[in-house]
């Protein structure tokens, strides 16, 4: 349920900025509001309230963003508030970001490796994912894990590339335990 209602705002949103040609600014605009969000938790369990009239909650909403970000995005978390969607809000905002980038071929690379990864070495993973997708940005996150022995493992979306030792070790297990000598 959650992640319809995520899709169906988050969908609407998206249509709002395609057609009225404003992708970026809202882009923009929802990754800001999602920060002030993170580092205002007490927002978020304000509007989620139960005691708490709705009313006060849409007041507040305005005062706080109206003038700052667009009204359209003004108008979607006043839609979200009075139909009691508060708990969703960061799903939703989250599935924009997602279906945006997608929009824009702005792609999200995991990558894990053994040791730290040299810039030259980052570099040459980016070019090696720019010519082999049909992204045009990467969003690159980077992390050390030395159980990975060796190598790295690359995921971008619901891909995965495992080119670490750790998992040729575990398949070449897998091949060995499979062989029965006579």
């Amino acid at each position: 349920m959650a992640k319809l209602i995520s899709k169906t705002y988050g969908d609407a949103l998206f249509d709002i900025a395609v057609e009225s040609k404003k992708t970026d600014v809202f882009f923009e605009e929802v990754k800001g509001l999602k920060k002030v969000l993170l580092e205002n938790p007490e927002l978020l369990k304000f509007l989620g309230h139960p005691d708490i009239e709705l009313s006060e909650k849409v007041t507040t909403v305005e005062s706080i963003f109206k003038g700052r970000i667009s009204d359209e995005i003004v108008g979607l978390l006043r839609i979200v508030v009075t139909k009691g969607r508060s708990s969703e809000l960061m799903s939703i905002l989250d599935y924009f970001i997602a279906k945006t980038k997608e929009f824009k071929k702005i792609g999200v690379a995991s990558v894990t490796s053994a040791s730290e990864i040299s810039d030259e070495q980052k570099k040459k993973i980016v070019e090696k994912l720019l010519s082999s997708t049909s992204y045009k940005e990467f969003e690159m996150n980077y992390r050390v894990d030395p159980e990975l022995i060796g190598g790295i493992v690359i995921r971008i979306g619901d891909r995965v590339v495992d080119g670490s030792v750790r998992s040729k070790l575990l398949n070449l297990k897998r091949e060995l335990s499979g062989i029965q000598l006579a």
